[in-house]
């Protein structure tokens, strides 16, 4: 059976990527938005290609960089929030205990 090549619109394309980098899973946002992950991490690969131009910095900023620093930045604060969970829980037993 043939494989039909899909088409998809540059919106879209953009609103996977900027899914895929809120994310902490490109794989599973491919699967929610029923697209090949190979697809998605393409996507984003032509993405780190790019540089960027901030209006505040002349300069290109190494868009490969600041993926690699956002993603980093997403794991750490799910670690965080899941600390902050497990001390709440921790500070409502020791209470408890002391009552």
């Amino acid at each position: 059976m043939p494989k039909i090549k899909r088409r998809y619109t540059e919106e879209f394309k953009q609103e996977a990527v900027k899914l895929a980098l809120q994310s902490l899973s490109i794989d599973q946002v491919a699967r929610d938005l029923g697209i090949p992950g190979a697809t998605l991490h393409g996507w984003l690969g032509k993405l780190k290609q790019q540089p960027l131009v901030s209006s505040t910095q002349p300069t290109a900023i190494d868009a490969a960089a600041l993926l690699t620093e956002n993603r980093r930045l997403l794991k750490e604060l799910a670690q965080l929030k899941e600390e902050k969970e497990i001390l709440k829980k921790a500070a409502a037993y020791f209470a408890k205990e002391q009552k």
